[in-house]
């Protein structure tokens, strides 16, 4: 079972983002406060869950919690200030939106920047260990989805369907036959080859 939380008798928002290694698409971020002493034996990382699973988790996690939300960064504004600020912003807009304040933050990986004035802590591998974080990780990762899905509608090519903008070799093969659309990242090495190439 994971935890149910990590700071002793205050209001928690777990935090997750989705989309980082990616190639195409906006980063999704996810903040999620659940009610205290939360139990749900079927949460856990979203890495770790079947899609069909995470989209059931999805509306769970949505009735039981306390507040949710989801924030975006595009990817211009990746390109203009980098994954890592970009994955952190996308956080503190998720933040932003939550309709309960929280009195502590808890963050999957080992980098956060200061919110607002709330204490946070940083959790490596923290999707597999809290049950906020795992549920922000579920909702990130199934909205970015959705995102990526209707992006496949308008440019079927890139196979996003399957890859969700991951570096696939089919992703990469029809960047190189077809060139890039406004939804990729400009700033990443698109090709695989070390090279930032921007004549596509």
């Amino acid at each position: 079972m994971l935890a149910s939380h990590y700071y002793e008798g205050k209001i928690e928002a777990g935090c997750d983002e989705a989309g980082r290694g990616c190639l195409a698409g906006s980063v999704y971020a996810a903040a999620v406060i659940l009610p205290p002493d939360y139990q749900n034996e079927l949460l856990n990382d979203s890495k770790q869950l079947t899609e069909k699973k995470r989209y059931q988790l999805r509306d769970i996690i949505e009735q039981d919690a306390v507040a949710w939300a989801v924030g975006i960064v595009t990817p211009q504004e990746i390109d203009r200030i980098n994954i890592l600020n970009a994955s952190i912003l996308a956080m503190h807009r998720a933040l932003d939106q939550l309709k309960v304040r929280p009195e502590a933050i808890i963050v999957d990986g080992n980098r956060f920047k200061p919110y607002q004035q709330i204490p946070a802590t940083t959790i490596v591998k923290g999707d597999g260990k809290y049950l906020s974080i795992a549920a922000a990780s579920i909702l990130a990762k199934t909205y970015r989805d959705d995102y990526m899905n209707q992006l496949a509608l308008e440019y079927p090519q890139y196979d996003w369907l399957s890859n969700k903008g991951y570096p696939t070799k089919k992703h990469r093969d029809a960047i190189r036959q077809n060139g890039i659309t406004p939804y990729h990242r400009r700033s990443y090495n698109l090709l695989g080859d070390g090279q930032l190439s921007f004549d596509f």
